[in-house]
């Protein structure tokens, strides 16, 4: 079978890392974490990540505390604040439809692109907790329901940042001629979306410049670029791949295992099950009874978005190398989660990505040479 290859050709692979604005960080795990979800700790983590080389940061949406998240900043807020902390790197602010209206959302857009000059982008989230939506007195739609209307509140999103007198009618957002000034005039801002049911599949081969996806092993996460891409080319569209990885870098391998099983050891059960029960009872409410977290273990639910399944835990080269087999499967962007994020996020910008950019400039050279 022939290997699925980057949308982007021969594009450096880009980087994200998970914005820790909702305490209890990246793991449902007690183990010590020198992570803080407070305002200071996040700027400084912003300008650590933009001087190591990172592209994007994405802010996460929580309206209710739960698996260890008892505090959460607001997405769009916070990202203007980090932002404002920053000169390079874009952040991608995540929007719950329910919640947001496209109106809002696409003027609150607009005018952050104004003032940074385009770094803003969106992740559009469907939403999986259902406690969450009834907390907040939001109506719990059917699993294709909300990506219907996550597809409508995307395309309304483009419509009103382009066209004047804008018009739509569908079952969840209605305009008519209505225009939005300024628009934002830095490009349009970036579409993310995750989500692996067929439905969440569909909608980023029709709509979304991003498609995230769990951690998985490579020969997985091809064949979900392969069924995405194939799809966006029947629709005449381009859609780029992102994948969530957990990033353990040390010195040894020995020592960066220790940490997993440290992490592991240290998992708060209850929660754990709980945060399990939820997504996969989300999975189940799709037609094809099967969603993001279907086949996830104990250890893998211990890290929010399968994690740990991407492997890259490892030296320096063991990850730069699995990065770079990642990038060869169809992968444009590693979404990147860690424990001590300050320290981290600096260790990973001096010694892994230099290494990926070492890898990909050799196979550049080779193929330039064949």
């Amino acid at each position: 079978m022939a290997m699925a290859v980057s949308t982007r050709g021969s594009e450096p692979i880009r980087f994200a890392y998970w914005v820790p604005n909702v305490s209890g960080g990246l793991v449902i795990s007690k183990i010590p974490q020198r992570t803080s979800w407070d305002a200071d700790y996040n700027r400084r983590l912003a300008q650590i990540a933009e001087a190591a080389g990172f592209d994007y940061a994405l802010t996460q949406i929580r309206f209710t505390a739960g698996y260890g998240a008892e505090y959460q900043h607001e997405s769009v807020a916070f990202s203007h604040a980090l932002l404002a902390a920053t000169s390079r790197l874009k952040v991608i602010a995540a929007l719950l439809p329910g919640p947001w209206n496209p109106t809002l959302a696409a003027k609150q857009v607009a005018t952050i692109a104004e003032l940074t000059g385009g770094r803003i982008a969106v992740n559009i989230v469907s939403g999986w907790f259902s406690g969450e939506f009834r907390a907040i007195g939001e109506p719990w739609l059917d699993h294709d329901e909300r990506y219907r209307r996550s597809e409508e509140f995307i395309r309304s999103l483009k419509g009103i940042w382009t066209q004047d007198n804008f018009s739509f009618r569908g079952d969840f957002y209605r305009y008519a001629d209505y225009t939005l000034k300024p628009k934002p005039s830095a490009g349009l801002p970036e579409i993310f979306q995750g989500g692996s049911s067929r439905a969440a599949r569909d909608m980023a081969a029709r709509v979304s410049d991003w498609y995230f996806t769990n951690g998985n092993t490579p020969e997985n996460i091809r064949a979900q670029v392969e069924d995405v891409q194939a799809k966006a080319r029947e629709n005449g569209h381009a859609v780029r791949i992102g994948v969530n990885a957990f990033v353990i870098a040390r010195d040894t391998e020995a020592e960066a295992r220790a940490v997993l099983q440290e992490i592991i050891d240290h998992a708060d059960p209850e929660a754990v099950k709980a945060f399990g029960h939820e997504v996969k009872n989300a999975g189940k409410a799709s037609p094809e009874g099967e969603g993001n977290w279907a086949k996830s273990s104990f250890e893998d639910l211990v890290q929010y978005n399968d994690g740990f399944k991407t492997n890259l835990i490892g030296t320096p080269d063991q990850i730069a190398e699995r990065i770079v087999a990642l990038k060869d499967v169809g992968v444009d962007l590693a979404l990147l989660g860690f424990l001590h994020f300050q320290e981290d996020v600096q260790y990973f910008g001096a010694h892994v990505i230099p290494r990926v950019r070492a890898l990909e400039a050799a196979r550049e050279r080779r193929a330039e040479a064949a």
